[in-house]
């Protein structure tokens, strides 16, 4: 099983509160606790379900289980490499048949693919040419989220991918690369195709 830092952060405090206490935490208890808002808390939960970490019965307070004692699934060996993505200029993307082993990595969900980065808009985020990022593949994204956006592309009337930070403004939204030399993409409309939960480095 693949956790994110802040699921495996939320799913700590629910094993110890059980321990503790006898019960399982509320969503505000864990708002609170994490001082975030219960929307946040509710993805997360949400999500350590969907993953098979917990079980819950909907509509009902204190109703979270732990699942420890059943087998994991079986991780998957690999990831399908699906292209590049930019971290500067947007490009088109490109399909690729190469493979990613995870011999001594925590695997994700089956879903999650990866992208070699091109570019350097990313590396006071640690990102640097050459890269893989892990996606996870979302529609949607959170202010701060580093995002595989789609972008219009005038020259052939379709769409390019960058990878940048997401920031939704007042009447536009904001890709801000993590580049201080770099100025940021100010859209109206964006195509969020997924997002990056981790970051591999092949080579030194």
């Amino acid at each position: 099983m693949f956790l994110t830092e802040k699921q495996l952060a939320v799913l700590t405090f629910i094993r110890d509160f059980i321990s503790d206490k006898g019960i399982s935490p509320t969503l505000d208890e864990m708002s609170q606790y994490f001082s975030v808002s219960k929307i946040t808390i509710y993805e997360h939960v949400n999500a350590l379900e969907k993953k098979g970490a917990i079980r819950k019965t909907p509509n009902m307070a204190r109703s979270i289980q732990l699942v420890e004692d059943e087998p994991a699934a079986p991780a998957p060996a690999s990831l399908a490499i699906k292209g590049r993505i930019a971290a500067g200029a947007a490009i088109e993307a490109v399909e690729s048949d190469e493979a990613f082993t995870f011999d001594s990595l925590a695997s994700p969900d089956e879903s999650h693919y990866m992208l070699r980065v091109e570019g350097e808009s990313m590396i006071d985020d640690h990102i640097c040419p050459g890269d893989l990022v892990i996606v996870e593949p979302v529609d949607t994204a959170r202010d701060n989220d580093i995002v595989v956006a789609m972008l219009p592309d005038e020259s052939t009337g379709g769409l390019k991918a960058t990878l940048k930070r997401f920031f939704r403004e007042k009447d536009h939204v904001r890709l801000q690369p993590s580049n201080a030399t770099m100025d940021p993409i100010r859209v109206r409309e964006v195509v969020i195709k997924g997002r990056v939960v981790g970051v591999v480095r092949p080579t030194v």
